[in-house]
């Protein structure tokens, strides 16, 4: 189970994502703009963004590239969500830092797979992270003995 904050203007859009994701075992919050969206953020950190490209304000993509440059949200992956059809607005998404880009209107079972394909991904990095961490440590000289050498 992920927490994951969906970011959309129409209202009707982001209920449906939300209920959607939480049918599907996630728990699952939903907000109507950008600065609704950071006031989320300041109290609690989701696994996951479900982000709308275009919103009045802040767009999705201004925000993207906010979380981006935060040193405390570079992070969270970011899926952008958008009724935009055009291939530009999608490489743009993916310049700025966008792990996938699902297009309005989307299928139910899509969106789950895509959001579940995002966040497995994201578990296998830090594993991954954890992993070459653990080995670092192991391969470190301990104090006062010399590296051993290879002949």
């Amino acid at each position: 189970m992920a927490y994951i904050l969906v970011v959309d203007d129409d209202d009707i859009v982001a209920e449906h994502a939300a209920q959607v994701l939480i049918n599907a075992g996630h728990a699952c919050g939903w907000v109507s703009d950008a600065q609704a969206a950071l006031q989320v953020l300041s109290h609690r950190k989701p696994d996951l963004i479900l982000l709308d490209q275009n919103m009045p304000g802040e767009s999705g993509t201004t925000m993207l590239r906010r979380l981006r440059n935060s040193p405390r949200f570079y992070d969270i992956p970011v899926v952008m969500l958008t009724g935009v059809h055009g291939i530009k607005d999608e490489q743009v998404a993916y310049y700025n830092g966008a792990q996938d880009y699902i297009r309005k209107p989307f299928s139910e079972k899509m969106l789950v797979f895509r959001i579940r394909q995002v966040l497995r991904s994201r578990e296998a990095r830090a594993r991954h992270l954890r992993r070459a961490q653990i080995t670092d440590l192991a391969e470190e000289p301990v104090l006062g003995t010399a590296p051993s050498r290879m002949i």
